[in-house]
């Protein structure tokens, strides 16, 4: 082996050392919250723990898609003690892809997380994600669950169903498009524009990405059911207007076109507080 390959060798080494010792990308976390006045302080607590500790520099957004429940309250509480958190909100109900819209277009951060807010995931993982983004050199870290049937088997088949329709639509198969585990760099918020305001909103951010030409990587995770609050995502009239906006977006999503000039879209009638 050279001199220069060791060298090469070695200052790659020490890079490894530092990235996996200390913190070397900022993270805005997206939180959609509806209606989440039983889950969204501890949300917020366990979330901001974990970036303290897997990122240089932190916000979290938490959108509010016009809750009618104290969450406002208790997340301008949080807001109150940390500047950091920030939120933004919806005078009227946008749906998970209006709020994911509107957390997108607010993010300032290198990397970019979307997060549930009954945690259906432990936000500890953002270290290991983060972890695997720069050792494969992904742009998109993409979460699965490890084991869905914990969710009831009714909500286990949509998500079979769903994630095979995906792939023979678009040519890529993906263990589980709909989780909200979604780490990803700047440049792919920036460069995808969104379009859909319902829960197809994840699906066409994989899609339209992998075919932009990012590299993504998905990453098997623990999965936590919901114990509070009430999700709505597996009504069947969520189920249909996804299904509708597919319809609608299908050449969108096989042939995107990459924005330039500035990054996300903000959600019209969306207001910071």
């Amino acid at each position: 082996m050279s001199a220069a390959v060791r060298s090469r060798w070695a200052a790659g080494r020490r890079a490894c050392i530092i990235a996996s010792v200390l913190p070397t990308h900022s993270v805005s976390l997206v939180v959609p919250v509806f209606n989440e006045e039983e889950t969204i302080e501890h949300a917020l607590a366990w979330a901001a723990d974990a970036l303290e500790r897997h990122a240089h520099g932190w916000e979290i957004i938490v959108v509010d898609d016009a809750s009618t429940d104290r969450s406002v309250a208790l997340v301008q509480r949080a807001a109150a003690g940390d500047a950091r958190i920030k939120l933004i909100r919806h005078p009227v109900n946008r749906k998970l892809g209006g709020a994911l819209r509107s957390g997108f277009a607010a993010a300032t951060r290198d990397l970019v997380l979307y997060m549930d807010a009954d945690l259906p995931f432990d936000p500890e993982d953002l270290g290991r994600a983060v972890r695997a983004l720069e050792l494969t050199r992904a742009d998109v870290i993409a979460g699965y669950r490890l084991d869905r049937t914990m969710e009831g088997w009714r909500r286990t088949v949509y998500s079979y169903c769903y994630n095979f329709l995906i792939g023979v639509l678009f040519g890529w198969p993906h263990r589980d498009i709909n989780f909200s585990f979604k780490l990803m760099r700047r440049e792919v918020v920036d460069a995808v524009e969104l379009r859909s305001e319902g829960s197809l909103i994840d699906a066409e951010l994989i899609v339209k990405a992998k075919n932009l030409g990012f590299v993504i990587q998905q990453l098997g995770l623990d999965y936590f059911p919901r114990t509070r609050g009430r999700s709505t995502l597996s009504s069947p009239k969520v189920i249909l207007t996804m299904l509708a906006e597919l319809v609608r977006l299908f050449p969108e999503m096989r042939h995107p076109r990459r924005r330039t000039g500035g990054g996300a879209t903000p959600t019209a009638g969306a207001c910071a507080t």
